[in-house]
């Protein structure tokens, strides 16, 4: 039993994967800020914690230190929104405003003086000169840090994510729990979303609003037809093929209108997975892309997790970018569960237990 009290604050909380996460192993989450008014009803309905709908720019050491009352050890997270270092983005730079939203999570960790801190983001910020200068910070502010690149799917998530993920700790050396302490198989597409109801192309599940797939125009749904399961558009009549893909600049997007297979993880879940066309977003057997549910399921949030207020009207847009852009639940699982042994551990060395 931990001897000691940790409460988290997850900064970029967005509709709450990292937050579920936590929550889901036991460590209280007292408050989610996000800029992003859309993420308010997903946090808020979800999850324990309460939500500020406000910029991490402007949000003041007090407000946080209000939200960890009652608490023996401070947790800080959050994720810092990571398309400027994203692969998928070859156009930001350091003249994004978004590169420097890590320095004001580091300005909250030196007005705050949380004992933990842990960072989840894409492996391309782990080249770059802020998240030197972040981890330069912490560390001399007597944090021992560790971070390291993550393959999700080896800690179950039923998708191929890589992610860097960052732990950082006053009491002591701390670092990540490895995949053979889990003891996790890869779980396969078909483990995760195989018994949801089948779907038609722009149906609705009438049980599940969520449950619904994009419409497909006609020379997409008989490229959906003639789509193998992990195949590519070289399987395709030479007149479905798009004339940009037989260019040879083209041969590299392979994976774009591609299906999913049942017998493997599915590919990362991108903010537009609910397209087919966007990447290999096709549904491993029917003729659709994969529904909003899903996308939500791959990324391991609960089956019935709500994301939309009843009566509201659903917008893939928003929805895809809530989804794409999440913490897996189960990699939040993962760093909970690697600091409550970590503190596990400090509390025995306090204790000589």
């Amino acid at each position: 039993m931990l001897k000691n009290n940790i409460k988290a604050i997850d900064l970029f909380c967005g509709a709450g994967g990292l937050t579920r996460g936590l929550e889901n192993v036991g460590i209280s989450v007292s408050l989610g800020i996000d800029i992003d008014p859309s993420c308010k009803y997903p946090y808020s309905s979800n999850n324990k914690a309460k939500f500020l709908l406000k910029s991490v720019d402007d949000v003041n050491a007090s407000e946080l230190i209000e939200a960890y009352k009652g608490a023996s050890l401070k947790l800080l997270a959050g994720c810092a929104p990571c398309q400027t270092f994203s692969t998928y983005n070859h156009k930001a730079d350091s003249s994004d405003k978004r590169w420097w939203l890590l320095l004001q999570f580091s300005r909250l960790i030196r007005e705050t003086s949380p004992e933990l801190v842990t960072m989840e983001n894409v492996p391309g910020l782990m080249d770059q000169d802020v998240f030197k200068v972040f981890v330069n910070e912490l560390e001399e502010s007597h944090y021992h840090v560790s971070y390291q690149l993550v393959s999700c799917s080896e800690y179950g998530l039923p998708q191929q994510r890589n992610r860097l993920v960052l732990l950082a700790s006053k009491l002591g050396s701390i670092k990540l729990l490895s995949p053979s302490d889990f003891k996790q198989k890869r779980k396969t597409v078909k483990e995760a979303i195989g018994k949801l109801p089948p779907l038609d192309a722009g149906s609705i599940d009438p049980k599940d609003p969520l449950h619904q797939s994009s419409s497909l125009s006609g020379i997409n749904y008989n490229r959906i037809v003639e789509s193998k399961p992990g195949g590519t558009w070289k399987d395709w009549p030479s007149d479905l093929v798009a004339d940009c893909h037989k260019k040879k600049s083209g041969e590299s997007y392979r994976s774009v209108y591609g299906r999913m297979r049942w017998d493997a993880p599915s590919p990362t879940i991108t903010t537009q997975f609910f397209g087919f066309g966007s990447g290999r977003f096709g549904h491993p057997e029917q003729n659709r892309a994969i529904s909003i549910r899903e996308g939500a399921i791959l990324q391991s949030f609960p089956k019935r997790y709500k994301f939309t207020a009843p009566g509201q009207p659903i917008s893939k847009k928003i929805l895809g970018r809530l989804i794409g852009n999440a913490v897996p639940v189960k990699l939040g699982e993962v760093i909970g569960k690697s600091i409550l042994k970590h503190v596990m551990e400090y509390d025995a060395t306090i204790t000589g237990v």
